[in-house]
């Protein structure tokens, strides 16, 4: 397919995002026609270690012609195809986990798969992994290790390799993995991705063989944080099917301000590459607005080494120790001696980790009190396939060091490439928040990958539009009462010509009063400003008299909330018309008095 893709955003080449997809089901490119393409590259593929098993032909081309059918409107992942691990459930498929033995066929899609394919997305193949989901090196399968797009020395990280290695090679938009360890974000970062683990519970992990199931997590794969934070919010939902799904609150969407970086990495941990690129990224955050402190990392290390380093293994082999035991055959020896060890641990063993994680969580929550993300390289550095044959749990270890405690301590992350190293290997950021900070986290990587905001995915308050025109407008004495509210600045603009605007007498802090004149009013300066309904109330609080809320007339014709006054507002009150507004008044008066 070689139509234009600058002139009708149908170019059928490699690469192409969700919003290449969508441009494209609305110009008339068909699903059925976008499908087959995708399954042409995965049948043209130079690497066999990519999928387990064949393209999911026949079913693709069902569903490519069901959404053709049907048509683009309201499917906003009309006709986009996606490969899903192998540890996920797709109806009609074998589920493995890369265990041939264990392998099984899913009567049911996962909820996640699910829903995407409800929005019109495609499965057409299933991806290879670390067996049962157990390591973060992408080279524990039988099926071979995928090959790193980048260098084929560097191991693709694990153990959502396929996944990472299909959206890398632009086979497919995006994909899904899961995350137990970090398994959604080194993979991604091996691969010069992004890789979307949100908030536990977000997404349903129900169809999906387990690892740690208190802690895993469905995972998305993108080129673009659009793309991931648009699937994400499609495949996300409360699942009450899922007893470890959660729903999500509704309440303001943040932003990230205020980002934490370590005070110091342990002595040796960073490699030369990655402690550059991280310098730059750090430099590059400052330079977006960004705050930057540093925090003590030692609590979340602390809590990440129980992952593979304590009585936490033991869930690993309540999920799948009996399947491995009786497939000896099939099971990769290292992931094999990682579960059987989890027998070793005793309950009170487990109890004393659990604990102590609950303690660790109490140190870590008030530092997001004090900063509104945490920033990390994904990985210390890269693991070469020779590092990964000699030393194949040492290397697995250094690659999660800064993955592993995520999970472990209810913690959102989005991993984003953060450039090259000399050698060509990309190097990735974590952007780490509390639990249901997704949304702006997916912002703040939107921002430091230089691409556009995405909306926000999450459920938000209702809220009302609101007029400022004096103490409360941004930077003024007030403000803080708006955004200590959730409250955020929508545009600033002005009201209809029908206004006069006074300076009340002995207001403290000095505070305007705007009055409604048919005759004799003008524009004045306004902000408009959004606040969530459940905030309203308060906020009138604190609304002295004589002002008060009325509706104002904007500059478009519409009518918003906003400030008016009583008439006793206007005894022995100055007339600032002319002004134009209160800032412009309030500009004059200081220079006027030399400030």
């Amino acid at each position: 397919m070689t139509t234009d893709r600058v002139d009708h955003g149908v170019d059928q080449s490699v690469g192409w995002t969700v919003a290449d997809h969508r441009r494209a089901a609305h110009a008339g490119v068909t699903a059925r026609r976008r499908i087959e393409d995708a399954l042409a590259r995965l049948a043209a593929l130079d690497d066999p270690a990519v999928l387990i098993g064949a393209p999911l032909t026949e079913s693709a081309l069902a569903d490519a012609d069901r959404l053709d059918a049907l048509g683009p409107d309201d499917l906003p992942l009309h006709g986009v195809p996606f490969v899903v691990k192998d540890n996920i459930d797709v109806a009609g498929a074998f589920t493995t986990a890369a265990c041939p033995g264990f392998g099984y066929l899913a009567t049911d899609d996962a909820p996640a798969v699910a829903r995407l394919r409800a929005a019109g997305a495609v499965v057409v193949g299933k991806t290879n992994l670390d067996q049962f989901a157990t390591g973060l090196v992408g080279t524990r399968s039988p099926h071979g290790t995928p090959r790193n797009p980048y260098d084929p020395t560097v191991v693709p990280g694990g153990s959502s390799s396929g996944s990472g290695v299909a959206v890398a090679r632009g086979i497919v938009p995006f994909s899904l993995g899961t995350d137990t360890a970090g398994s959604g974000r080194v993979p991604a970062a091996m691969c010069g991705i992004v890789g979307f683990k949100g908030t536990l519970g977000r997404v349903s992990t129900a169809g999906v063989v387990p690892a740690v199931r208190r802690i895993d997590c469905t995972t998305v794969f993108a080129a673009t944080v659009a793309d991931a934070a648009l699937v994400i919010g499609v495949a996300g939902g409360y699942d009450p099917g899922d007893p470890w799904s959660r729903p999500a609150p509704v309440r303001p969407t943040p932003r990230v301000e205020v980002i934490g970086v370590p005070a110091a990495f342990p002595d040796g941990w960073l490699d030369e590459p990655t402690e550059s690129a991280f310098a730059a990224a750090v430099e590059r955050l400052r330079s977006l607005g960004h705050e930057v402190i540093t925090v003590d990392l030692g609590p979340f290390l602390e809590a990440g080494a129980f992952l593979y380093g304590g009585p936490l293994v033991a869930e690993r082999y309540v999920a799948v120790g009996e399947a491995i035991a009786a497939l000896p055959d099939d099971a990769d020896p290292t992931v094999a001696a990682i579960i059987a060890g989890g027998a070793r641990w005793s309950a009170a063993d487990a109890y004393a980790t659990e604990y102590r994680l609950a303690e660790l969580r109490r140190i870590v929550a008030p530092v997001f009190d004090v900063i509104d993300a945490l920033a990390l390289p994904t990985t210390p550095g890269i693991a070469r396939l020779a590092e990964v044959a000699a030393d194949p749990k040492g290397a697995n270890e250094r690659l999660g060091r800064l993955t592993t405690f995520v999970n472990l301590l209810d913690l959102a992350c989005i991993a984003v490439p953060m450039g090259l190293r000399p050698d060509g290997v990309p190097v990735g950021l974590q952007l780490i928040g509390p639990a249901w900070s997704d949304d702006a986290l997916a912002a703040a990587a939107a921002r430091f990958a230089g691409e556009p905001e995405p909306p926000p995915t999450l459920p938000t308050p209702p809220e009302v539009p609101l007029v400022v025109v004096g103490a409360h407008l941004t930077g003024q004495p007030l403000n803080g009462q708006l955004t200590e509210r959730g409250a955020r600045l929508l545009h600033a603009t002005t009201t209809a010509p029908r206004y006069r605007l006074y300076a009340m007498a002995d207001a403290v802090p000095p505070k305007p009063a705007l009055v409604r004149d048919e005759e004799a009013g003008a524009a004045i300066a306004v902000e408009v400003w959004s606040i969530p309904v459940e905030s309203l109330g308060s906020f009138l609080t604190l609304v002295p008299p004589p002002l008060c809320l009325g509706t104002l007339e904007l500059a478009d014709g519409t009518w918003a909330k906003g400030f008016v006054c009583e008439p006793r507002a206007l005894v022995g009150a100055t007339e600032i018309t002319g002004h134009g507004g209160w800032l412009a008044y309030r500009r004059t008066q200081a220079a006027a008095h030399g400030i």
